[in-house]
């Protein structure tokens, strides 16, 4: 029988955790990059905070220095982790990533090389040969029935979207069981969270499309908070109790942004407040002193940290005005 996992057995890295928390981009230094007068000087604030050379007019560099970045510090808690799972939660997302790339170019008869994303747990090349050759069994059992499933659909119907349905509910499953593996009641409530805000921005976006509540049915992912049932009564009233089932949760601004896009709104600022809702949830291991909370808020602030310097970077090399960047970073509640 395996070794019960206590919350005192997080005790050295909870410190180690609050201690790189720390070395987290402030609000304040995201500005200074955002305001720097030219790219120079904003890749020498970020050099100040620890990251490498990165390069806005290279946004293929850039996106491999940050991957890089990524890799080091999930190998550097990985190996004091008394749970590795909590550390493969935030990879298993590139699995999947990388299984859409692999069929839609085997399919196309194409190389899928300069899609692929070697950060999640099974390395790439791995991954390809299994699905080339149909042995999958070596492969994580919930991706393996994942590739089955989608490559089945795919040859069935030649529609990659449907596909990616397939593998992105797959994906939400693989969560749900890692977390209920682990017996962790947080990260049980933070895949929730995701799952709730995937259900949210379709549900917006299929009655902004003119879709019936019939083909949301289709793409909505099961394992949330949120009842399924009364979200497809939303979408068959055409949004009409939109606010009544999501005011009471922290979905409220988001939903608030969602009535706005039906009425003409944006669906940047919307994007952007159903990620906010899920760091929000994320925010509640601030209370917590020691035990998996602190570590997963840590590694969940870290990705939002890099997708804004993704959004500043590359905003910057753009020409996009300040205040339309500003709009597009995700909160960070550590």
């Amino acid at each position: 029988m395996a070794k019960r996992i206590k919350d005192t057995d997080y005790l050295a890295i909870s410190a180690r955790v609050r201690a790189m928390e720390n070395g987290l981009l402030t609000q304040e230094r995201m500005e200074q990059v955002l305001d720097a007068r030219t790219d120079e000087e904003a890749v020498k604030i970020l050099q100040e905070c620890g990251y490498p050379e990165l390069d806005p007019a290279r946004p293929e560099a850039m996106d491999a220095a940050l991957s890089t970045a990524r890799e080091a510090t999930l190998a550097d808690l990985a190996d004091s982790a008394p749970d590795p799972r909590y550390i493969d939660i935030f990879k298993l997302k590139y699995d999947y990533h990388n299984v859409k790339a692999i069929l839609k170019a085997d399919a196309m008869g194409t190389d899928p090389g300069h899609m692929l994303m070697d950060m999640g747990r099974v390395d790439v090349q791995t991954l390809k040969e299994a699905i080339q050759s149909g042995k999958t069994e070596e492969l994580p059992t919930c991706l393996a029935a994942a590739v089955a499933e989608a490559k089945e659909v795919l040859d069935t119907t030649r529609d990659p979207q449907l596909a990616d349905i397939v593998l992105d509910r797959w994906c939400y499953r693989d969560m749900d069981a890692v977390a209920e593996a682990t017996g962790s009641e947080f990260l049980h409530g933070y895949v929730k969270a995701q799952i709730d805000a995937a259900n949210l921005r379709a549900l917006v976006r299929t009655i902004r499309m003119g879709k019936n509540a019939e083909f949301l049915q289709g793409v909505l992912f099961e394992g949330g908070d949120i009842d399924g049932a009364a979200i497809l009564k939303v979408s068959a009233d055409g949004g009409s109790g939109l606010m009544e089932l999501y005011g009471p949760t922290r979905f409220q601004a988001a939903a608030e942004a969602g009535s706005e896009i039906l009425r003409g709104g944006s669906m940047t600022r919307f994007e952007k407040l159903c990620d906010d809702a899920v760091g929000d949830y994320l925010s509640g291991a601030q209370a917590v002193a020691f035990g998996e909370a602190p570590l997963l808020a840590y590694l969940a602030a870290r990705e939002t940290e890099y997708t804004n310097l993704r959004i500043l970077l590359l905003g910057r090399g753009t020409g996009l005005p300040a205040d339309v960047i500003r709009a597009r970073l995700r909160a960070s509640y550590v």
